[in-house]
């Protein structure tokens, strides 16, 4: 019998990764393309097939194919729609399998992108053998993936687990995709670390910070970082108080699900400890005693695009 392969495509705020996988989870060739670089979904299939299919054609043609394994922002597992992304361009609901199928002629299945490194993280990364844990994807915005009992938690309509806009400030920043004041993405987010920076500076004009050289479109989540590297107290300090958020968060997320690990996964996780440490911290700060030193937080070990396409491939199967 011949080799079947998946497709895996990660939908993130920024990139669109994607790439073809075998059974033993093994990613044979991979891509991206930028989400929003067009003004529409059709524009971004378009934009997106130049570069898949020929990598369908290569494997074999669609008849090769198991299937294609979406994750993506506010996907409905059970509709095969995204719905309102707060993150994307494309608004109202999208019925992206339907889309797929039509343009590659291949089956497809979407999913949450946060549940879909979940999966991943589940079958070939740090949570591997674990039965409850929670996924927390720091890039753009913040996703999550809970486990419990070795199964994603999808709810009644698929949309359980959109722990990335539960409230942490009441009356807090606002978050111009989704309207809500004090979400945990408006801070937690490489978006949040820049608009804290903003915030920092200019509730502290006169301060010496490296910060203060770069213009407001100069900064960045990686600009605060490597000036929070070479020391600088402003820049640390916005890291604190990003951890402080973040741990408060998660030591909620602990009361509900008791998992054993709470995995941290995404481009934000590059700053390691100037972002692990007040977490923790803030975490376990915020514990009840019977959970307190029972959970682990870690960083993903799979490289950031192949946890989420391998996730995403792994619907298929």
């Amino acid at each position: 019998m011949k080799e079947k392969y998946a497709i895996g495509i990660d939908v993130g705020g920024t990139n669109t990764k994607f790439g073809v996988v075998n059974r033993k989870g093994e990613i044979l060739i991979q891509d991206r393309i930028k989400t929003n670089e067009k003004e529409n979904v059709e524009g971004f299939i378009d934009v997106l097939a130049e570069k898949l299919q020929p990598m369908i054609d290569q494997f074999g043609g669609p008849e090769a194919f198991v299937g294609i394994g979406m994750g993506a922002p506010n996907a409905n597992y059970y509709q095969g729609t995204i719905e309102y992304a707060a993150n994307l361009k494309w608004k109202g609901i999208i019925p992206m399998a339907e889309i797929l199928e039509e343009k590659f002629k291949i089956p497809a299945k979407l999913t949450n992108d946060a549940n879909a490194a979940a999966v991943g993280e589940m079958q070939y990364g740090v949570a591997k053998g674990m039965k409850n844990f929670i996924t927390i994807t720091l890039g753009t915005g913040v996703g999550s993936g809970i486990i419990i009992d070795g199964k994603i938690v999808l709810g009644h309509n698929g949309f359980a687990g959109e722990l990335g806009h539960v409230i942490v400030r009441n009356g807090g920043r606002p978050h111009k995709g989704t309207g809500l004041n004090g979400s945990l993405e408006a801070y937690a987010s490489a978006t949040g670390v820049r608009d804290t920076a903003i915030e920092f500076l200019q509730a502290n004009p006169d301060a010496q910070s490296l910060l203060s050289s770069f213009t407001i479109d100069e900064l960045t989540s990686e600009t605060v970082f490597k000036c929070a590297e070479q020391g600088d107290k402003l820049a640390n300090e916005i890291f604190e108080f990003t951890g402080q958020v973040l741990g408060e968060a998660l030591a909620t997320f602990v009361l509900f699900s008791a998992p054993e690990a709470i995995v941290l996964f995404g481009g934000l996780t590059k700053a390691g400890d100037l972002i692990m440490k007040p977490t923790r911290q803030a975490m376990e700060d915020n514990l009840l005693q019977v959970f307190k030193n029972q959970v682990k937080i870690i960083f993903s070990d799979l490289k950031e695009a192949d946890a989420a396409i391998l996730g995403a491939s792994a619907l298929v199967w």
